[in-house]
């Protein structure tokens, strides 16, 4: 008996095969960018376990300087060479800048020391670029070596020239295969070309392999006072990065729920389209065990449809999003990831097992409706419209209660799962009620207008949400999510710019070694270009609460100017210079769970009972931070730390060529001196560069959503032939047919973006002042952006006028007769 009856009810696709699309896309896009968060997140955790740095990082060990801008004497390398420490290797690094103002991250190798890695190794013997020839690497031109995904990610091609802003163009370019060597986003030179480029002294580190407990030791002994010897740091870059994969995943999840609107959506409207057959089939002696079993078995052909297109999808947008990813994290934590992903099987379980939870959640009460529904009942048309109008205020209470549990769930202790979790209810609560708040509206509006058109129009605006309903959910949640990261992004953007020109108070910044900064500063004091300079140190603590950066301020005017204070007792700077007292920066006050005023214990040498002045903003450190006066008895310790000068020059002195003549005498490197623009310039590049992977996920979504709005329009019309046809019949005129099917989706779509604005600027509220405070300890006044909210709102309306008229134009080509006729 399955095979009749699945024959029968499977048969509604080849009536409405624009369902068949409907119901697959819902689910596959929901799956596709759940797993393509899924599986970066996955492979960038997996790359910190395991190191994954220069060529999957064979070299545990590294030997740097303390002060990171500082070099590696070569000597010290070649004395180490000398001693039998053969896996040790120099490395130089290089950041360049192309004329598209893209960073890009050269690393010089010695080619003859790491000639058993670079080697040409076996595999496709059609293809000639499997690894690094050392014959070639050494001769000039000297070539550059990148991976074939960062190659495809930028639109290299093999051969070519890299042009660049402040050096000559580099190249010819070798693009390796994937498998060949593993070095994400680095590109790999011999380091002759590095020496052509730059001039500096030096090596940046040394890398090495497999150390014995007595080669380490051996190093150790042999180390001068300013080079130590440190293990990896890929493994410590999970908890510093967990907020970042936890706000991608949070944008995943949010995805998935937008196509599962969509399939829920499509299942419900196929279902409720076969009604008539249902009741026909159950009135032929068809029980309902029977019908459930076919429907079920339904289900689940399109959940593996839908997770194996999914993932497939997923894997494809994940390897075009993952370069901007392995960039963002570069550039923000240091943490080099490979950019060669394969798929794994936990992301198909895990994409299959929510795909099953949300299909039987989407599909149980369309298919309980259907299968309790009576015989006679079914074959009712207007059957369904009384029966959504039903559901729609029973989702209305739901919401009702899932608002309450946000208010009492905001009155837990302040962390990201608590903003989360208000986030989702929130939005959850907005989208069970939009529908029973349009179905309101509308036959409100019906009523209070006299004409039988305008009437006719809202009142069928109302029964069409029977079908609409659910996408219009979706399209609401992607416009709310939307406009929700345009205000946060924004907001972030616009602190944070605020915050760079605030702390930027000097013309010029210059980061010596200890030893070189008193010559720099008695070249100083005899410029006539240098209107004022101070010099401030730093140092670091370990503390309970994660490492602290120490950083001292004088007292010059400029010095106070330039700390963005958020809070602060009246006298809190001739505090900090004339008593034992602090200013914390805003992230550590929250680890520390102090306020101004009260007394903070600092681990030695600091010590215990530090009076707190104020509490400063700082979003540019991922550490804690407190400053501490240099009149301070903490002041002689800090002047061993790291030592910066910041320089301000007289008006008409220009800092181009005031930086280029200190690069000159004192052979600095760009890292080590850079001019306020420059450092402006970069930081905003990096910011704006963090959210690209955010807002290409709001896009998606946000196509997603309309897509759904659009075939669940286009697949329901047929439906509605009868009706335009009589209305044709009636004297309506195919450009006011086109104007009604436009003009509802378009009325639907704009009250739930009229619902959309305010939840957003909620959800961006939440994000700022609960999940960014809960990641990082940092707040910010939260702006508004009303060009950009009415670009989103305006583009998406177009999107919607034209999802509703295409399919009434459609129609409209064949005659009235025929559409009738097809409707019967």
């Amino acid at each position: 008996m399955f095979g009749p009856v699945a024959n029968a009810l499977w048969g509604h696709y080849r009536r409405h095969p624009f369902q068949i699309l409907l119901v697959w896309l819902g689910l596959t896009l929901g799956v596709a960018l759940l797993v393509g968060v899924l599986s970066i997140n996955q492979h960038a955790q997996q790359s910190y376990r395991e190191g994954a740095k220069l060529f999957s990082n064979p070299y545990p060990f590294s030997i740097h300087h303390t002060q990171r801008t500082q070099r590696v004497p070569q000597a010290f390398y070649i004395d180490l060479r000398r001693a039998g420490l053969t896996q040790c290797v120099p490395v130089d690094r290089l950041q360049v800048v192309t004329p598209s103002l893209d960073d890009l991250n050269l690393m010089g190798v010695d080619t003859i020391a790491m000639l058993p890695l670079l080697a040409e190794r076996g595999g496709d013997k059609g293809r000639a670029n499997k690894g690094i020839s050392p014959v070639n690497a050494i001769t000039p031109p000297y070539p550059v070596y990148v991976g074939e995904a960062m190659a495809n990610h930028k639109g290299w091609k093999d051969g070519q020239m890299i042009d660049l802003l402040d050096y000559p163009a580099i190249g010819p370019l070798r693009v390796l295969d994937n498998d060949a060597l593993s070095m994400g986003t680095y590109l790999v030179a011999d380091m002759a070309l590095l020496r052509t480029l730059s001039s500096h002294a030096g090596i940046a580190d040394i890398l090495c392999g497999s150390l014995t407990q007595a080669e380490r030791q051996q190093i150790r002994n042999v180390l001068p006072p300013a080079l130590t010897l440190t293990k990896t740091q890929a493994t410590q870059l999970g908890p510093l990065t967990r907020a970042f994969h936890l706000n991608l995943l949070a944008m995943g999840l949010l995805a998935f729920v937008v196509g599962l609107f969509i399939f829920y959506q499509a299942i419900s409207l196929s279902m409720t389209q076969r009604q008539p057959l249902v009741g026909a089939l159950r009135q032929l002696g068809v029980d309902g065990r029977q019908l459930s079993g076919v429907m079920l078995a339904e289900i689940l052909v399109w959940v593996v449809l839908g997770v194996m297109s999914g993932n497939v999808l997923g894997l494809m947008l994940a390897n075009q999003l993952l370069p901007a990813v392995a960039t963002t994290l570069s550039d923000l934590y240091g943490a080099d990831i490979d950019l060669v992903m394969h798929w794994q099987w936990q992301w198909g379980l895990a994409s299959l097992l929510l795909a099953i939870l949300g299909a039987m959640m989407a599909s149980a009460w369309p298919l309980v409706r259907l299968l309790n529904t009576s015989p006679g009942r079914l074959s009712q048309r207007m059957t369904l419209i009384r029966g959504t109008h039903q559901e729609y205020a029973v989702q209305a209470i739901i919401a009702i209660l899932l608002g309450v549990t946000a208010w009492g769930v905001s009155y837990w202790e302040s962390s990201q799962w608590q903003g989360f979790t208000l986030i989702a209810l929130t939005m959850l609560s907005a989208a069970l009620a939009l529908p029973y708040a349009c179905g309101w509206l509308f036959h409100t509006l019906a009523r209070g207008y006299a004409g039988a058109r305008w009437r006719w129009f809202f009142t069928d605006a109302a029964a069409s949400l029977s079908y609409r309903g659910v996408a219009a959910m979706a399209f609401m949640l992607a416009v709310s999510a939307h406009i929700g990261m345009e205000t946060m992004v924004g907001s972030f953007r616009t602190s944070t710019e605020t915050w760079l020109q605030q702390r930027l108070a000097a013309d010029v910044y210059v980061r010596p070694g200890n030893a070189l900064l008193p010559r720099i500063e008695s070249w100083l004091e005899q410029q006539e270009d240098v209107s004022q300079f101070w010099a401030t140190y730093r140092r670091e603590l370990v503390a309970p609460q994660g490492r602290l950066e120490v950083l001292s301020v004088g007292d010059r005017a400029l010095e106070k100017q330039s700390l963005a204070v958020k809070s602060a007792q009246p006298q809190y700077w001739s505090q900090l210079h004339q008593q034992r007292a602090v200013l914390l920066s805003e992230s550590l006050a929250a680890k520390f769970d102090v306020s101004v005023g009260e007394m903070v214990n600092l681990p030695a040498p600091m010590g215990e009972r530090w009076h707190v002045a104020g509490i400063y903003y700082d979003y540019g450190n991922p550490y804690g931070q407190l400053v501490v006066s240099t009149h301070s008895e903490a002041g002689e310790w800090l002047a061993q730390g790291r030592p910066s000068l910041a320089v301000v020059l007289d008006k008409e002195a220009p800092s181009d060529h005031f930086v280029v003549q200190m690069n000159t005498r004192f052979s600095l490197s760009n890292g080590q001196v850079q001019n306020q623009a420059d450092i402006m310039r970069y930081a905003m590049r990096i910011f704006d560069r963090t959210f690209t992977v955010t807002e290409s996920l709001c896009v998606l979504m946000l196509i997603v959503a309309i897509s759904g709005l659009f075939f669940a329009t286009l697949a329901t019309e047929l439906s509605r032939q009868r009706q335009y046809s009589l209305l044709r019949y009636l004297g309506l005129s195919g450009r006011e047919l086109i104007a009604l099917g436009g003009g509802q989706l378009v009325i639907l779509g704009l009250v739930s973006a009229l619902i959309a604005i305010p939840l957003g600027l909620v959800l961006a509220s939440m994000l700022i002042h609960v999940v960014l405070k809960a990641s990082f300890g940092w707040t910010m006044t939260m702006n508004f952006f009303p060009m950009t909210y009415a670009t989103t709102i305006s583009l998406s309306m177009l999107a919607l006028m034209v999802a509703g008229a295409w399919p009434v134009y459609r129609m409209l080509k064949r005659t009235a007769a025929a559409s009738l006729r097809d409707a019967q």
